[in-house]
């Protein structure tokens, strides 16, 4: 299984001494004690002196990077499920472990490559890794570990998706770093957080159909660029300081215009592929919400208030679960396939 972290907000300047600087601190400042109400951060927060930093290298106390992940798996899970049925439990909770085990190990990745830079920053200088509480060759044994237990998932599956998984670990490596190098990291961390559209397909199929997983392959990707966009004007100020480089200071002004085109570039990929896979109604109509809360997110979007970037981030999971419930419930209105040999018995 592949996968990467959310990005970490890349990485925060010393502030000045304006009024909006200080906003956007008091902003940041109240995210760590509203994740304390979660009961993923509470668990974090309430566990072991030994085990807490590694819970906190893997983001376990800021789940939504897992539910992004896991929702192109479910996609591609529900989308290849046979007509009539529901999606394979054992295969939803074997792609759940694996989002939030690959998840965790991005992230590991993404906090080795970037403690040169989070100790530069009050919001991240407490990270296991800047604060002293892991070494980095701690973190390596536990990416080990991780990947090791990545691997083990994987390996349950059929070999075609076993090598379709392992040729994502490129894209999981070199995301940290691209936000050095482009200002389209959304789009590397797009094709790595949707790679789980196609392993859910063949996972269920034995390989991929094309003209079915390419379409909501792309549509992931838009939707990757949409929510991580939104999520990097929290900081692109800061990011501007250190050289780093989004698709927020990219777009600049012109972000509405810009995502309005992924938007509807997500919404025609979905639409491609339920037509490539004879879904019906439910889908369309799931397809049709997604649609109208891109819309709104857009139009309310405030570019410039970090706490409005954040909700509209995360109001994203209720985009997955959406197409995910849309998915299900249109392939359970689809006509049952009766085989020949089928046709013969009853006859």
């Amino acid at each position: 299984m592949h996968l990467c972290c959310i990005p970490n907000a890349s990485a925060i300047a010393p502030r000045n001494n304006s009024s909006t600087s200080a906003k956007q601190d008091e902003n940041q400042d109240s995210l760590p004690r509203r994740r304390l109400g979660t009961l993923a951060a509470t668990l974090v927060h309430n566990s072991s002196s030994l085990v807490q930093p590694y819970l906190k290298l893997m983001r376990i106390d800021r789940p939504i990077g897992s539910w992004l992940l896991f929702w192109p798996c479910g996609w591609g899970i529900a989308m290849s499920t046979p007509p009539g049925s529901f999606p394979d439990p054992h295969m939803l909770i074997l792609f759940g472990v694996g989002a939030v085990v690959m998840r965790g190990a991005g992230c590991t990745i993404n906090d080795m490559w970037d403690r040169d830079i989070d100790g530069k920053v009050s919001r991240t200088k407490d990270r296991p890794l800047v604060s002293g509480a892991l070494s980095q060759f701690d973190a390596l044994v536990f990416l080990a570990g991780q990947l090791g237990l990545g691997l083990l998932v994987l390996l349950q599956l059929n070999w075609y998706t076993v090598l379709l998984g392992a040729s994502s670990l490129g894209l999981v490596i070199i995301y940290p770093l691209m936000k050095r190098v482009t200002y389209w990291p959304q789009l590397i961390l797009g094709m790595t957080f949707n790679w789980g559209a196609l392993l859910g397909w063949s996972a269920v199929q034995g390989a991929c159909d094309w003209s079915v997983c390419l379409p909501l392959y792309a549509a992931g990707v838009c939707w990757t660029i949409v929510y991580d966009t939104i999520y990097a004007h929290q900081d692109k100020a800061d990011d501007y300081l250190l050289g780093i480089k989004s698709t927020a200071l990219k777009f600049g002004d012109k972000t509405k215009l810009c995502l309005s085109g992924f938007s509807s570039t997500m919404v025609s990929g979905l639409v491609l592929s339920g037509l490539q896979c004879d879904q019906t109604w439910p889908y369309y109509t799931a397809v049709g919400l997604v649609a109208a809360h891109l819309a709104k997110q857009l139009y309310t979007l405030d570019i410039n208030n970090p706490t409005d970037c954040s909700n509209k981030f995360i109001s994203n999971q209720r985009v997955g679960l959406l197409l995910f419930l849309g998915i299900v419930l249109g392939t359970l209105m689809k006509p049952e396939v009766i085989s020949d040999k089928e046709e013969i018995v009853k006859r």
